[in-house]
Parts: structure tokens; C-alpha cells; sequence
């Protein structure tokens, strides 16, 4: 989930509210709004997925992640039972979840972070990540909800890493013989409907060059390894950050979000309409991209959305997920605001698939669906979730960016410009719960400086950071340590005396 520097209803709810004369031509030019569950398993058919019935199916859902974090469970059980958060997930009428999960955490064997007083998620007690994770697809099957596993990083909270490989001694082989390891114990679990192969491939990696760091020559590899064992699975692949073999029509990318290698270089998979396109898409509030600030916005964007991946969807080529799109301001007097509400505006309009990042409230640089009480619906997002699920066009003011135009392609860490709130740090949180001290790893921005502090309840801790160099690169280290018990940590950025945003993140130590 970042940028150069970054992650993750039913198939339509009525539209009661439309008007008789809007819902009939609606229902010539859209597909079904039926609530009725997919018959599975599905499929792809050009640019849409459809189930064995032949009905389209758009995937409307959440990111739910924690799997891949230390703590090894979903987030948020600390203080719900899952089966009520299912619920809630389902009631606001998503039909999917996008679950993040790490390598380590699978092949580890315990969870933390989950609370069992008062009987809540009685069934996790004593059950390893891998046997968790069952009882909450399981569940999720119960529900209605559909799931998407997401490989969101090799070692726990390592999602900045560029690669499937090299973090933590695990190697392609373990990457891939954890992906057939997953389609084997899942493939015949209906809820259970594709991978997500590898979240935001950035950096080193390449599309179309045949090296080790090829994403698409391992997506392949990977891809049929799976539907070996699933072969009624969807195989969801992102895109990378940099160059593509072949050439490219834009100049940047969000970290999995370079699809145009596609053009020349499709991915090619054994198993006939399985493949799904996925890439991420952002707003300021996770990097400040030159066309944000730019007059006309609008139409920057809609311009890099048809030739970054709306191309695959328009020549019928492959269904489009947008696996992760988020943002803290949904509202129409913020440029993110109109930035999501005209991406919320193009997705209805194509019908395109996508999982919103996040359910959670402890995403540092978006938020979540979830208020940080982890009970509470934010109404205005969900406002604008149900809208997109109703194909509805949100309010907003096109051509609204500010600032001038963006000039040439900044390094990946360009400074922010002056007087500008610098946007949130990307960190990688690490926790050592024998010395109760957690270690924020941070790439710094030019003329940033960054601190950490943690809090719970009333009581705030300061931590220091420090300048590193780690494997030739530069990187500063904040470390803090704590007392037992449940703190949130915030990671935070500031320039010339202008605060930047937070990112955040909660262990229980």
C-alpha cells in the first residue's frame, strides 16, 4: 500500500432510491443488483468475472489484515469477537475480504492481540495462525463472504519489501511452495476464491525480462503451481513500480501498480479465464504525487487510469480488482477527497471489481471503515462505499488539484515541496515482546525528520531515532521501549516546522 517511495456489498445492492425511470435504464445498462449469492466457483469472462451460472459478479470488499503482522491474527479481536465483525463486514453489504497475511505468521504457532474474556473468540483459543485463519474463512463462508488470500509480505510486517523473496531466508521455492501448500488445504473451500499472488512487487522488481526479479515470469510460476492444486481459483496479480520491457506510457507508478507491461507481456497461465489484474491506486494522503497538485487533476487521472490498467478492462482482455484504494478525507472540500470520490465515480462506471484498504482504523495513512473504537462506522466513507456498490456518481469537483504542474520524474524520495505537510512515514514495525521494545524502520524523505511515541489511555512514552545504514541503504531507526500491556505507536514526520500525518500501529506487549 504506498507509492514510489508503499496496502489492500453483495455483488450490487438495490438502489431503493432511485427514481422508477433511473432504475430502468439502469437495469439496461448494468448488471444485475440482485443480493442472491454467487453460485461458485467463478470465473472470468473478458473484462468480467461471472459465476457458474453465467451472472457477473463484482467483487465489493474490504481489506481486513493482521495476519501478517506479529500479532498473527486479524486486528481488532482485542476487543470484538470475530464472528461480530463478520458480521458488521457483511452488513454494511461488502461480499468480499482481501486478507493479508506473511509467510512467518503461517508457519508459526501463536496468535496474540486476541481477547477471550466473556467467551469472545472462544474457538481461536489455543489454535496456531494457520488453524485461526481456518475458523475465520469458515466462518466468512457461514456469512456470505467471499475471500481473497493475500501473500502481503514474507516476514511478518515486512510489506515494504520489493520482492517475493530474499527477507528473512525465504527463498522463490518457499514462496511458491507456500502458495501450494494454501490452494491445497483451501481448494475446496467455495468461499475461498483466488490469490493475490504477491502484494506491491516494487523496486528491483522487473516485468518481462526473464531474470530472477521478473514479477510476470514468477506470477506465472506461482500462478500455475496454485492452480494445480485449485484450478477453479482466480489468480489475482499485481503490477510492479518501475520500467516494463517493452516501454510505457506514463512516467511513474504507485508500488504495484505497473500494469502496462501487460501490452507486450501478458501473464500466461495454464488454466483458461482464471487471471485478474490488480493493481493499487492511492491518494495524497499516502504520497504526495506531482498531479495532486496540478489544476487539472482530473483529468491527469482519468488519462493515467486508462493507459495504467482501464486498457486491459476496455479491450476485454482480463478483469480488473483494484486490490487496495483508501483515504482518511472522503469529502468533496479535500483534493484526496475529490481524488477517491472521481476513482469512486470511474469504477462504478466500469463496473470494475476492488477492495477497499481498509476495514481497520490502525492504517497510518488512510484509516479504515471501522471508527477507532473498532465498533464504529465512519459514516462518510461507508456513504461512499454504498454508493460505488449502488453504481451511483459521488459529488465531486472535477479539475480542483492545487499547486502548479508536475515537472520531471522526482526520485523515490523526492522532499516535499516547502511549507508542504510532509505525508506519513512508510514504516516497518518490528516487536521484540521479550524486551517489550518495539523498532520502527522508516525510509527517509530528504530535509524529514521523524519521532515515535506511544500511548495508552493517558500515559505517552517517547522513543529516539537515529540516522542507520542497513544492507548499503540509508534508513532511520526509532526504537522505544515499554511496559506490558496494549500501546498505539505512532510513527510521525515533520519539515521546517510543519507537522506531517501519522502512521500507526498497536501491539500488546
Amino acid at each position: 500500500m504506498f507509492s514510489p517511495e508503499a496496502a489492500r456489498a453483495s455483488i450490487h445492492s438495490r438502489a431503493l432510491l432511485f427514481t422508477l425511470a433511473a432504475a430502468l435504464l439502469a437495469a439496461l445498462a448494468l448488471p444485475s443488483l440482485s443480493q442472491a449469492a454467487a453460485v461458485m466457483p467463478l470465473k472470468t469472462q473478458g473484462a468480467k468475472i461471472v459465476d457458474a451460472s453465467g451472472d457477473e459478479v463484482v467483487l465489493q470488499g474490504v481489506n481486513w489484515f493482521g495476519f501478517e503482522t506479529a500479532n498473527h491474527a486479524p486486528h481488532g479481536l482485542w476487543s470484538r469477537d470475530y464472528k461480530e465483525m463478520l458480521a458488521q463486514i457483511k452488513e454494511q453489504g461488502f461480499n468480499t475480504i482481501r486478507m493479508p497475511f506473511s509467510i512467518e505468521a503461517l508457519r508459526s504457532a501463536t496468535t496474540s492481540g486476541i481477547d477471550y474474556g466473556g467467551g469472545r473468540n472462544a474457538a481461536l483459543a489455543g489454535k496456531t495462525p494457520q488453524q485461526a485463519m481456518d475458523i475465520i474463512i469458515a466462518e466468512a463462508g457461514r456469512q456470505g463472504l467471499m475471500i481473497i488470500l493475500d501473500n502481503h509480505s514474507s516476514t511478518d510486517d515486512s510489506f515494504m519489501s520489493p520482492l517475493w523473496y530474499g527477507v528473512g531466508g525465504y527463498s522463490e521455492a518457499d514462496w511458491v511452495g507456500n502458495w501450494k501448500a494454501l490452494s491445497a488445504r483451501y481448494a475446496d473451500t467455495p468461499n475461498v476464491i483466488g490469490a493475490d499472488l504477491k502484494n506491491e512487487p516494487h523496486g528491483e522488481a522487473t516485468w518481462g525480462t526473464a531474470a530472477a526479479n521478473d514479477w510476470r515470469r514468477a506470477a506465472e510460476l506461482a500462478g500455475n503451481a496454485v492452480l494445480a492444486n485449485a484450478p477453479s481459483w482466480l489468480i489475482f496479480v499485481e503490477g510492479i513500480e518501475g520500467p516494463v520491457a517493452g516501454g510505457q506510457r506514463l512516467d511513474r507508478h504507485w508500488w504495484g501498480g505497473n500494469l502496462e507491461g501487460v501490452r507486450n507481456n501478458p501473464v500466461r497461465l495454464s488454466v483458461a479465464n482464471r487471471l485478474v489484474y490488480s493493481p493499487h491506486e492511492y491518494g495524497p494522503g499516502v504520497h504526495a504525487q506531482p498531479w495532486f497538485s496540478d489544476p487539472k487533476m482530473a483529468e491527469i487521472l482519468a488519462d493515467r487510469w486508462q493507459k495504467g490498467f482501464g486498457y486491459i478492462h476496455e479491450a476485454g482482455t482480463a478483469p480488473i480488482l483494484i486490490g487496495e484504494f483508501g483515504a482518511k478525507n472522503v469529502g468533496p472540500d479535500t483534493v484526496e477527497g475529490r481524488w477517491i470520490r472521481q476513482f469512486a465515480d470511474y469504477l462504478a462506471a466500469k463496473g470494475i471489481s476492488w477492495t477497499f484498504w481498509a476495514w481497520n482504523p490502525n492504517s497510518g495513512d488512510t484509516g479504515g471503515v471501522l471508527q477507532d473504537d473498532w465498533k464504529t462506522i465512519n459514516s462518510a466513507k461507508m456513504g461512499l462505499l454504498s454508493g460505488l456498490m449502488a453504481r451511483k456518481s459521488p459529488a465531486y469537483e472535477p479539475g480542483t488539484g492545487s499547486g502548479t504542474a508536475p515537472g520531471a520524474t522526482p526520485p523515490a524520495t523526492q522532499a516535499p515541496a516547502r511549507g508542504q505537510r510532509p505525508a506519513a512515514p512508510r514504516v516497518l514495525w518490528k516487536a521484540n515482546r521479550r524486551a517489550n521494545r518495539v523498532t520502527a524502520i522508516i525510509k527517509p524523505v530528504s530535509g524529514v525528520s521523524y519521532s515515535l511515541s506511544a500511548t495508552r489511555g493517558k500515559a505517552r512514552r517517547s522513543g529516539s531515532c537515529q540516522a542507520v545504514t542497513l544492507k548499503g541503504k540509508k534508513l532511520v531507526r526509532c526504537e522505544i521501549t515499554l511496559s506490558d500491556g496494549s500501546w498505539k505507536l505512532s510513527a510521525s514526520s515533520a519539515k521546517a516546522g510543519v507537522s506531517g500525518a501519522a502512521s500507526a500501529k498497536r501491539f500488546r506487549l
